[in-house]
């Protein structure tokens, strides 16, 4: 029965994560659909979909794309195929994993009230909620750094646990290039913190994790040495490190650090980027009137952390700063919004959540009913919404119908009927849910803008990209956006047209 309460709060986060997963948000983002793609030609052809053999960074857009994701789908991809509900399993397991090990990283240095009641903030939490839900690949990122923090922490005690610490942390750098100088700054510093407080020793564990670390971020800095055109791209049969078509590395920027720390203020404040993916209006990251919270939290975990600094004691406090500075310098170098920061929410719900306990049991232990009753019918709203309201208003962001249009689309096209595409369908949609075979599309692929950070197709296999309907004295199938009109024009033209949520075809018998 002492364990009831965890069991309770973990089902209501398996629940907010995984119902209707694959289906809200639905049909599907572009980021994901490519991520997909990628894990199907890998597990098929060993290849991404330019061509490299099992590379440590797919080069997709032409700019690049983080590989973790993609390699972490292709079981699920194996075992239940090339579908939207397989290729989110990963990041749907990941955000489960991570309220298990923030509940026991919280537990080892507080007592179980206030680790249960950590978990509870982040079972509930809308930022992680709609995180878990979809498979953008970057969003792997916190949760692989928590399990590194997790299992540093116990290797403290059990040093054999700074194997599997060095393994998360290092698979975390392919999850998100955004973090490389953000991890070995956490890294380095949880280590100076533990040799300070005397809670690390020299052992074989502890070289063999160092050996871990830099097996794992050597493919890495080889990938940046051959992108800044210091050494050629390397392929091996096992291996590639390849030379992306752009490299967008101006994005860190010294000088804008006075308008990017206002842009991160500005998520804060409002908990809102505009982006629908990322937040639902009136609920925010962490629900609007927890800001408050947070910074009590850190005012009182600052000085938590200067005590147990000063007397050597190894303390909760200091490894959250750490990652709360880390997350915090990515927001100040980069124009971020909420996905591009998201190292620094998990620290920033275990301040929030010492923010209201140290407010309400300073009030009287019993008020602590009060946040506690007000964030579970926030949540219970935020539920409501995001199965109804924002089910409808998400749907044309992540293609509503697309899916099976695409489906139509290709049983009314013959071997030799070419399928005409909205370009605002995105090309690596109709790779996805076309299962486009990768030696048909490196051969017949044609860029429109190519060489550039994100490219963009005219045609590919049987599919053309354009919004014009094309005289011809073949019957073209056609699968457009279904706006301005177009199922009339089709009509008209003598196309039986059906519709599928926001998509219409048009096809001749």
């Amino acid at each position: 029965m002492r364990h009831l309460p965890f069991w309770i709060i973990l089902l209501i986060g398996i629940f907010a994560r995984t119902f209707m997963f694959g289906e809200v948000p639905g049909d599907i983002n572009q980021d994901e659909a490519f991520a997909g793609y990628n894990a199907w030609t890998l597990m098929h052809h060993a290849t991404d979909s330019f061509g490299y053999r099992m590379p440590v960074y797919l080069t997709a857009w032409g700019s690049g794309m983080n590989a973790l994701e993609s390699y972490l789908m292709i079981p699920f991809v194996a075992l239940f195929g090339l579908k939207v509900w397989a290729i989110r399993l990963p990041m749907v397991i990941v955000g489960i994993l991570s309220l298990v090990a923030l509940y026991k990283m919280v537990l080892h240095f507080s007592d179980k009230k206030t680790a249960l009641a950590t978990l509870l903030f982040l079972a509930i939490c809308p930022w992680h909620i709609m995180l878990s839900r979809w498979a953008l690949e970057s969003n792997l990122a916190p949760g692989f750094v928590l399990f590194g923090l997790f299992f540093f922490i116990k290797g403290l005690d059990k040093p054999k646990f700074l194997i599997p610490s060095a393994l998360c942390y290092g698979l975390s750098l392919y999850a998100y290039a955004t973090i490389w100088t953000a991890v070995p700054f956490i890294i380095l510093a949880s280590v100076l913190y533990a040799i300070w407080t005397r809670s690390l020793k020299k052992n074989r564990y502890l070289w063999i994790s160092l050996g871990i670390l830099v097996v794992l971020a050597l493919p890495l800095a080889l990938f940046l040495m051959v992108n800044k055109g210091i050494i050629a791209e390397i392929r091996l049969p096992f291996l590639s490190i390849p030379k992306l078509v752009y490299l967008r590395d101006s994005e860190i920027s010294f000088r804008g650090i006075p308008e990017n720390i206002a842009n991160l203020w500005n998520i804060l404040r409002t908990q809102s980027d505009g982006l629908p993916w990322n937040q639902i209006r009136g609920y925010g990251i962490f629900y609007e009137a927890t800001l408050p919270f947070f910074i009590v939290g850190f005012i009182a975990s600052l000085r938590y952390a200067i005590l147990d600094i000063r007397h050597r004691k190894l303390g909760l406090n200091v490894f959250v700063l750490i990652w709360l500075l880390a997350g915090f310098s990515i927001g100040a170098l980069i124009h971020v919004n909420i996905n591009r920061v998201n190292l620094l929410f998990i620290p920033m719900v275990i301040l929030a959540m010492q923010g209201i306990l140290l407010t309400f049991n300073y009030i009287h232990p019993k008020t602590i009913i009060i946040p506690l009753v007000a964030y579970l019918l926030c949540f219970a709203g935020f539920e409501k919404n995001y199965f109804t309201i924002y089910k409808e208003a998400i749907g044309h962001n992540f293609c509503n119908g697309l899916e099976k249009a695409v489906e139509l689309a290709s049983s009314k096209a013959p071997d030799n009927t070419r399928i005409v595409v909205d370009p605002g369908t995105s090309y690596p949609r109709i790779l996805f849910f076309g299962k486009v075979d990768l030696e048909s599309y490196l051969s017949t692929v044609k860029y429109t803008n190519f060489p550039s950070a994100f490219l963009y197709v005219s045609s590919f296999d049987k599919y053309i990209f354009t919004d014009r309907i094309i005289p011809s004295r073949h019957n073209h199938v056609y699968l457009l956006e279904n706006k301005d009109d177009r199922s009339s024009l089709l009509r008209k033209l003598g196309y039986q047209v059906k519709i599928s949520g926001d998509y219409v075809v048009g096809y001749k018998d």
